[in-house]
This record gives C-alpha cells, sequence and structure tokens, in this order.
C-alpha cells in the first residue's frame, strides 16, 4: 500500500524544511502532516486515514474530540482562556488527584512534564538539603539538565556517574547525578547505602518507558530510601491515570513520596502536575519553611483552566465502570495480533510493554529487563517495520503504541491486518 502525498502537504513539508531545525516540532517524523483526529483515528492534509497509536505522545487516552472533552472546552473559552490567578477547575482538578493517588497530599500545576519533573527534583533536594539525584539509566525524565543525563548512552555502562545527552550542559551537573541501571535493585542499594548522605531523591519511572518492573523492585526501592529519610519520586508523566486510576503508584502498589503527573490529566491540552506529601510540597510555600526553604514555582499558564477543564472531563470519563477493562482487552487484542503476525513471519523479537502501552524489540534476546537490552536491538528492522506500517495505515511513534479506549473494533482488525502485512514484507 501506498498513502498518496498532496501537493498541500508536499508544500507544507517544504515549509517546515525551510524554517523549523531539522524540519518540524523535534517530535515524530516531518513527512507526515496530520491535520484532523476523532475518536482512536487521524488523518494527514493530504486526506490519508491512519489508525492512531500516538495519540499525542499519549495524551488523548479517550481518544480524539471526545465530545465531553470538547464541550468542557468550549464552555470555558467562552468564558476566558487563562487568569493567572485560582480557577475552578483547576481546584477540582487537585482535589481528584489527591483523592485518586495514593501519594498525593497537595498538588502544584505547571504545564510540560519537563517542568513537573524539574520542579519535582528540585522540590526533593530543597527539602533534603542535598544535592544529588539518583536516576536510572534510560529513564525519561523530561528535557532539564538534570533529567537529560544517560537517557540514551551508547558507550559502556555509566556505571554510577551519569552522562550528559546534550549539548549544552554544564560539566558539572554530571557531578550531581547518580545512576543505575533499571530493575537492578542490589545496585541500587549499593549506590544508596554509599551515598546517602549526598541524595536528595531517588526518580524513577514506575514502568520504564516500556521496561516492567521486575517483582520487589519499586519495593526495594521503596524501603531503602524509606529507610535513609530520601524522597522517592515516581515520574508518571507516562504512567499516571493509564495504567489505573490510581496510577502506576497504584497499579503496582507502591507508593512514593511525590509523584509527577502530565498528558492524560490535560486531556490533550498542556498540563502537567506534581502531587506528594504535605511537608515535602510544604516547600512550595514561603510562610511554612521561610526563605531558606522556600521553592517558587510559577508558570503562566498554570493550572491553566481549559487544559484543567479538559483533564477533568477525561478523568470522568476514566472513572465509569469498565473503561480501564476496555482498554486492557483492547491492548491484549493488539499485542496477541503483533505477536502472531512476527512468529507467522519466522521474526526474531519480543513483545514488552503492558497492554496499554507495548512494542515489538527485533532481538533474540529472551527477555529484556533494563535499557541495555533495549539498544542491543536491530534497530534497522524497527525502521522498516515501523515505515510498513504507516504505509498501511498505521500511525505510531518509533518506539510505543498508545492504546486508547477510543479504538473500537475496526481499529483492532485493520492495525493486526496491517501488522501481518508489515511482518511479511519486511
Amino acid at each position: 500500500m501506498s498513502l498518496a502525498l498532496s501537493d498541500e502537504e508536499a508544500d507544507l513539508v517544504k515549509i517546515g524544511r525551510a524554517v523549523m531545525p531539522a524540519g518540524g516540532f523535534g517530535n515524530i517524523a516531518v513527512e507526515t502532516v496530520i491535520r484532523r483526529g476523532l475518536a482512536g483515528r487521524v488523518w494527514d492534509v493530504s486526506g490519508n486515514e491512519y489508525v492512531d497509536y500516538l495519540i499525542g505522545s499519549g495524551p488523548m487516552f479517550v481518544g480524539h474530540a471526545h465530545p465531553e472533552v470538547t464541550e468542557a472546552v468550549m464552555e470555558q473559552v467562552r468564558e476566558g482562556s487563562t487568569f493567572f490567578a485560582n480557577n475552578e477547575h483547576g481546584l477540582k482538578l487537585a482535589e481528584e488527584i489527591v483523592a485518586a493517588l495514593p501519594c498525593a497530599e497537595q498538588v502544584r500545576f505547571c504545564c510540560t512534564g519537563s517542568e513537573a519533573d524539574a520542579y519535582a527534583m528540585r522540590l526533593a533536594r530543597a527539602y533534603r538539603r542535598r544535592d544529588k539525584i539518583l536516576k536510572f539509566e534510560g529513564g525519561y525524565h523530561g528535557m532539564s539538565d538534570y533529567g537529560l543525563m544517560s537517557i540514551w548512552p551508547t558507550g559502556a555502562a555509566n556505571s554510577d556517574h551519569a552522562s550528559a545527552d546534550s549539548a549544552g550542559i554544564p560539566a558539572c551537573v554530571s557531578d550531581h547525578v547518580l545512576v543505575c541501571p533499571y530493575n537492578d535493585l542490589a545496585a541500587a542499594q549499593r549506590i544508596i547505602h554509599a551515598h546517602h548522605d549526598e541524595i536528595g531523591g531517588v526518580i524513577v519511572e514506575p514502568m520504564q518507558r516500556l521496561i516492567t518492573p521486575l517483582p520487589g523492585f519499586l519495593q526495594g526501592l521503596r524501603d531503602i530510601t524509606s529507610e535513609y529519610g530520601i524522597p522517592l519520586i515516581f515520574d508518571e508523566v507516562v504512567t499516571g491515570f493509564r495504567l489505573s486510576y490510581s496510577g502506576g503508584q497504584g497499579y503496582y502498589g507502591v507508593t512514593p513520596d511525590i509523584c509527577t503527573l502530565g498528558k492524560i490529566i490535560g486531556g490533550g491540552y498542556p498540563l502537567s502536575a506534581i502531587a506528594g506529601r504535605a511537608d515535602i510540597m510544604a516547600h512550595f510555600d514561603r510562610e511554612r519553611v521561610g526563605d531558606a526553604g522556600f521553592t517558587p514555582q510559577i508558570g503562566t499558564l498554570s493550572g491553566n483552566p481549559v487544559a484543567a477543564a479538559a483533564g477533568l472531563a477525561t478523568l470522568n470519563i476514566l472513572k465509569r465502570p469498565g473503561a480501564y477493562e476496555q482498554v486492557f482487552t483492547t491492548g491484549r487484542a493488539l499485542w496477541t495480533g503483533l505477536r502472531t503476525a512476527l512468529d507467522e513471519a519466522g521474526i526474531d523479537a519480543l513483545v514488552i510493554g503492558l497492554p496499554v502501552m507495548f512494542d515489538a524489540v527485533f532481538t533474540k534476546a529472551a527477555e529484556v529487563h533494563d535499557y541495555r537490552g533495549t539498544i542491543n536491538v536491530d534497530r534497522a528492522m524497527s525502521r522498516r517495520f515501523n515505515a510498513a506500517l504507516r504505509r498501511n495505515g498505521v500511525f505510531k511513534s518509533d518506539n510505543k503504541l498508545y492504546v486508547s479506549l477510543a479504538h473500537d473494533a475496526r481499529d483492532i482488525a485493520d492495525t493486526i491486518a496491517a501488522f501481518g502485512v508489515a511482518a511479511r514484507g519486511v
């Protein structure tokens, strides 16, 4: 199958290449320009239709242009777009987050996951009055200097010392970030024991990209950080309200001290949050902690009422009985279809993740438990497979399928058919 490219879309691609670095926004490939989305599908400017498993890189968990979300947004837009002051939707959304997530006693809003993660690490450092952060190799915590340490290292394992994955980061930052393999509890315990008096916080994705935690790993982190009074941060920008209504912390039964949220809580609009224990969140309140402990947190659009209205409407949909069961059922059908297509084509690959987000990893390995297991794969095969899926009407990122509540039986059937064609083609 070949997708037709209209002159209009070709002209837009040309504009992007002329006026934007690398031709686009820095996200998905620039050759496709999306015009609209509805439920579980998107259409490009040329009119080509795709089943959408990018879903805006995760926010559109209830589908594009959901009528209840759209109506909530339009009602608020008619009342005003932003105020730089408390608004009822933001306050009610904060209340809902506190009710839903085990670690959340108080909430502060910002606009992006990168902001939320940066503030969470700063908050932990302020609370502990220690400078270092322990993170896990391959863990993605946004675009801050601390966040961009040891995300995509290609050389030898970093041991305890992190390395910058971006130009422009001061060399001294690496002195304040410790790094450990994900799922290696013994290594994490060793590092924390050795550096406990220097560590301000430990940040981890409860499910690191598509790598699920081994039994006992998250609880082991909880135990060792509690032993030393070190704040444990769960980066739930992706997993929050996706794995369950109580997030990854509820799904895995481990409660951190702080969590970060994004994507789903904004319903497709720019909104993120830091949530956590009240005594730690108090560092956002000068009157409670004084000048020395105060952590300023200001943003022009933080808690924006339009985004908060969209987020509230999205969470109201997800609270309904059967919502998560439906998404997991859809995901299991797609997972099985992908696994069958790869097996029938005789392709060496693992399907990793959970039914709500997963992908194929082209490797002969029997299992993948950490970042190193994801880099020793056949990336050329992955590129060919993803390109074949795109040609056959499946829109996804290079490394993940996000499943939504809006994906229906027709979407599943069309996707499984595309899996078969792509697998046979590569």
